[in-house]
């Protein structure tokens, strides 16, 4: 029973798969907010003192239920800025797990973990955690969002 319930699982997120947006909040993302250059470096660099796993339903769905919703973490920096990384397929060029300004997240969003970091690890750390690859069922984005918890 247990590989029946694996096979409708897989089969689930598959039919789902589309859904999954690179978007902080449905539809199309805005890449108008892009860092590059120093600005994008100091970023990397920023010490995270707060984080908070956070998750929010697919696009065309109002509930989040396990697997069938979208997660990030929301860090917190020395400066005050909240900044959202998220893992997705196609996300980004370098690596699928990507760091937008949190302002521009939906009120979908719930927090549903929190973690003190005090300024012990950085913005490219939880990058670095989340993993440049993505698939579908073993690297996606729930994985990536409870490693950069965990580490």
């Amino acid at each position: 029973m247990s590989a029946f319930r694996w096979l409708l699982c897989a089969l689930t997120l598959t039919l789902l798969a589309p859904s999954v947006e690179a978007s902080t909040g449905g539809g199309t993302p805005n890449h108008s907010y892009e860092l590059s250059g120093d600005a994008l470096r100091r970023l990397y660099n920023s010490a995270v003192y707060k984080a908070e796993r956070m998750k929010r339903p697919l696009e065309g769905t109002s509930v989040v239920m396990g697997p069938i919703s979208h997660s990030g973490v929301r860090v917190t920096l020395a400066d005050g800025s909240r900044w959202l990384i998220h893992k997705g397929n196609n996300y980004g060029t370098a690596s699928q797990t990507v760091v937008v300004d949190a302002r521009h997240m939906s009120s979908d969003w719930r927090v549903v973990r929190e973690g003190n970091f005090q300024g012990r690890k950085t913005v490219a750390d939880f990058v670095a955690t989340g993993g440049s690859n993505y698939d579908l069922l073993f690297d996606n984005c729930h994985w990536a969002s409870i490693r950069m918890m965990d580490q």
